[in-house]
């Protein structure tokens, strides 16, 4: 198994998820909402002749569970669908080996756990 985590802007979580689903058929994921910032460091506003600096964005982290033969088509997806068109800003993708994967409500490997 493989996890697949990636962080993105707000706006485009349920467009990655679709994408995701409809590519890879994988369904399940685990979002967290979350601030931060890369490249961009943030952003300026100007509000009633005051200027502001948000050093953090709003961003989710996505987790995915899956096969390892569906990782690489997953990342292609999470990519793919994530991309604002901005300059920067639009997150990263990476993926981690799983080593062991339960069920909770089976209490078996989630391999052998069927899905609907």
């Amino acid at each position: 198994m493989t996890k697949v985590e990636a962080v993105v802007i707000r706006e485009r979580v349920e467009t990655v998820i679709d994408a995701v689903e409809e590519e890879t058929g994988h369904v399940g994921v685990t979002v967290v909402e979350a601030i931060g910032h890369g490249r961009q460091r943030g952003v300026t506003h100007e509000y009633r002749g005051r200027v502001f600096e948000s050093r953090f964005l709003p961003k989710a982290l996505l987790t995915f569970i899956v096969d390892d033969e569906i990782a690489s088509a997953v990342v292609e997806a999470i990519a793919d669908s994530a991309r604002s068109g901005n300059e920067s800003g639009d997150g990263l993708v990476w993926t981690s080996r799983v080593d062991n994967v339960t069920h909770n409500r089976s209490g078996r490997a989630l391999e052998g756990v069927e899905t609907r």
